[in-house]
């Protein structure tokens, strides 16, 4: 795993790595979860093979990820109360001269409209140009994905493109737009 503070803190939230002992937590945030509000939000989701050996498994292959430098998976809990209000991953897409990462994010629908997602966006994406060393972040999103492209334009992504086909998804391949930032222009404002 690259070396990286394990918890980056704002005003409201804490961004870290999931541990085994928060699975209680994760479960009961996913069973709150209101009903479907719009096409890509999965709503309710039968949690039933959802075991605590299931999630600690779960971990396990977080950590693997992290450290083979693929994937990093964080948790976003509410500072007040620890509830798990979503999740933010980063995709290494290459190293070497690129730096570069894509980047997704999941704010559980009842914690919708007050501004957490933008909020442990941000810290997530300081995180991932101070900690894990990438020099490019972007975003993949659907073209209708309105929630999505204003989270990634209050936090400061610019859009750059349309790619055609992009990614197989509902037995399809779909466009997605690109949201980008390079780190001299993230901290730069």
């Amino acid at each position: 795993m690259k070396n990286f503070d394990d918890n980056i803190e704002t005003a409201r939230l804490i961004v870290r790595p999931y541990e085994k002992n928060d699975y209680n937590n994760w479960l009961t945030m996913f069973n709150n979860r209101l009903p479907s509000q719009h096409q890509y939000d999965d709503g309710k989701i039968d949690m039933s093979i959802c075991t605590r050996e299931w999630f600690d498994q779960l971990i396990q292959k977080h950590q693997q990820m992290a450290l083979e430098d693929h994937i990093y998976v964080f948790g976003i809990f509410r500072r007040s109360d620890g509830s798990n209000l979503g999740s933010i991953d980063f995709s290494t897409i290459m190293r070497d001269e690129y730096q570069w990462a894509r980047f997704g994010y999941t704010i559980h629908n009842q914690f919708w409209r007050k501004g957490y997602g933008s909020e442990a966006v941000k810290a997530a994406i300081h995180l991932a140009f101070t900690s894990l060393h990438y020099n490019r972040i972007e975003a993949h999103i659907n073209l209708d994905n309105e929630a999505s492209i204003k989270l990634a334009e209050r936090v400061g992504l610019v859009f750059e493109c349309v790619r055609k086909g992009f990614i197989f998804e509902n037995d399809m391949w779909t466009d997605h737009l690109v949201y980008a930032i390079n780190k001299q222009e993230f901290m730069n404002k």
